[in-house]
């Protein structure tokens, strides 16, 4: 059984937090399945409005789907919330991708 399989089945059995639903996005992430994890990150955040590095990686996710504009609302969503918690190293990491969509949306 895969991670994801496992995951999903946890989700499934109606264990359904903000950990797992990142957890989950990660995984599908880094399988190359942007739409699922930007889903699942995105129920992250309604889980935990105040999870910055699932912001971050819903942000990442729909770059990579190529939704800018839905992108850059993400990382200015989680730069506030890693500004107000004081999280540093992810600030600095969604100024470096907000940076790449910025560009993007400049040069479409």
């Amino acid at each position: 059984m895969s991670q994801i399989d496992t995951f999903e089945k946890m989700l499934a059995s109606g264990q359904d937090n903000d950990m797992l639903r990142f957890t989950l996005g990660n995984a599908y992430f880094a399988a190359k399945n942007y739409a699922l994890a930007a889903e699942h990150f995105a129920k992250a955040v309604e889980h935990n409005k105040e999870y910055s590095a699932a912001w971050k990686m819903l942000g990442r996710s729909h770059a990579s789907l190529e939704q800018y504009t839905d992108a850059l609302a993400a990382f200015d969503d989680g730069m506030a919330v890693a500004n107000s918690n004081g999280d540093k190293q992810t600030v600095k990491e969604i100024t470096v991708f907000r940076k790449r969509v910025v560009k993007q949306l400049e040069s479409d």
